[in-house]
């Protein structure tokens, strides 16, 4: 059989869009958490909102990290399923499950005692404290978020991103009329502001793992990979040290990335709460825009695996390059969609002007960021796809952290007091994160290709 009449290589674009929709939906709930907390707690007060961005940047810098870690599934899994070794499966995802034990025991507690996370912000006493409450509620959320992504990761290599979907949006569903309660009080309580969205995140998350509990044991699919009935599983060390060596560089470039915004969140809180808050309506919105390359990277990155497993090479390749393309080609127009709607969906965030003021200069930076941003993850994902990870990880250690939040400081700080005031603050920081995403870009399509010579 010919590369062209092999089964992967048909019609590629219309196989990644049918996998990618339900993974962005349900990418687009979970960011929908953030959207609603930045909205209706910048409805709140600018502090809560400060306390909010710091939160959020340190939560997300623990969870993220570690769920790169259980990410290591979805190439497993996928080329394990593209080979059809269904048995071996379900085996690879109960190691998944003790492995995602082990990192919501870390992460939890770095979440209970955030104080030396915290410290680095050099922020009031008042927001400081909101901060930290925001994130002990958030450890109550950690071990269900990461079991849920056990089972994400699962489903989308297999090819199933609607079941995850389906319990993605439902918890968004819940997690809205939970906000409002917590954040503004009523009905006895008390209101918590910013830490109150929070609250109703721990709610939702154990609501959405026991949703995909009743989902795997009640679905007649999943019977093929034998998860249940097999009595007690131990942890298996080999199983574990597989998962691991592909899972930590990942995990760390996952950090990587997040740390990147978690630490620019942080030297801007020095600037004052406005410009902070300006700066989380920003990366809030950035962040809604990555789940389209996201899922576009996501749903590649799964048949590229298939393609692998069942040993053609030749219809990977095809498959990578038309996902890489149809991500960059989207970015680029909603780049330019966002460049002429920025006042319009800034406004939508929050009605105050001193934060409309602080947000706006840094849109001008939103849809070049977004079109590399693009380029790089569907590349990573390609690259992972391989059982490749420790060289994109390495490219986002020197891109990201040196080029991106080293000469985000210089800049943002006017450290050589040398540049207009427009390229210094916050600005300055965002300049430098996007010349480090189009840096990482071109290193991650240059090593995919270099990989994909040798395969």
């Amino acid at each position: 059989m010919t590369a062209a009449d092999s089964p992967f290589s048909s019609r590629p674009v219309a196989r990644i869009v049918a996998l990618a929709w339900p993974i962005l939906v349900g990418q687009l709930a979970v960011i929908g958490y953030g959207v609603i907390d930045t909205a209706m707690v910048s409805r709140y007060s600018a502090t809560d909102l400060a306390a909010l961005s710091i939160g959020v940047s340190i939560y997300v810098s623990i969870s993220v990290g570690a769920s790169g870690v259980l990410l290591a599934l979805s190439p497993v899994i996928g080329q394990l399923f593209g080979a059809k070794r269904f048995d071996t499966i379900g085996a690879e995802l109960k190691q998944g499950v003790w492995l995602a034990l082990l990192l919501s025991l870390i992460g939890s507690l770095i979440l209970l005692f955030p104080q030396p996370l915290l410290a680095l912000a050099q922020t009031s006493p008042e927001l400081n404290a909101k901060a930290s409450f925001y994130l002990q509620a958030l450890a109550c959320s950690l071990p269900a978020a990461l079991g849920f992504r056990v089972y994400a990761a699962f489903n989308n290599a297999v090819a199933r991103p609607k079941a995850v979907m389906l319990i993605q949006v439902s918890a968004l569903l819940l997690k809205i009329p939970l906000n409002a309660w917590f954040i503004f009080g009523g009905f006895g309580l008390p209101a918590f502001g910013g830490p109150g969205c929070a609250i109703a995140t721990a709610i939702s998350a154990w609501a959405a793992l026991i949703a995909a509990w009743i989902a795997l044991r009640r679905s007649p699919f999943y019977r093929m990979f034998h998860l249940f009935g097999s009595g007690f599983v131990a942890p298996q060390w080999r199983a574990l040290r597989t998962l691991l060596a592909l899972g930590i560089p990942m995990g760390l470039g996952y950090l990587i990335e997040v740390s990147a915004f978690t630490f620019m969140a942080l030297f801007i809180a020095r600037l004052g709460a406005n410009i902070l808050a300006g700066h989380q309506v920003t990366a809030n919105f950035v962040t809604v825009l990555y789940m389209l390359p996201l899922s576009i990277a996501s749903a590649t990155g799964t048949l590229v695996a298939h393609a692998l497993g069942a040993g053609d090479a030749a219809a990977a390749r095809k498959m990578s390059r038309n996902g890489i393309a149809l991500a960059g080609l989207l970015a680029a127009v909603t780049g330019a969609l966002v460049f002429l709607l920025r006042d319009g969906i800034v406004r939508a965030y929050t009605p105050d002007a001193t934060i409309i003021a602080a947000a706006l200069p840094l849109y001008l930076f939103v849809g070049v960021y977004h079109f590399f941003d693009a380029l790089q993850v569907s590349a990573a994902y390609v690259l992972r796809a391989y059982k490749i990870a420790l060289m994109p990880t390495i490219i986002y250690a020197v891109m990201l952290w040196g080029v991106g939040l080293g000469g985000g400081y210089v800049l943002g700080f006017d450290l050589f007091h040398l540049l207009p005031s427009a390229l210094t603050g916050a600005a300055g920081f965002w300049l430098g994160n996007t010349a480090s995403v189009a840096l990482a870009a071109a290193g991650l399509l240059w090593y995919l290709r270099t990989v994909q010579k040798k395969n």
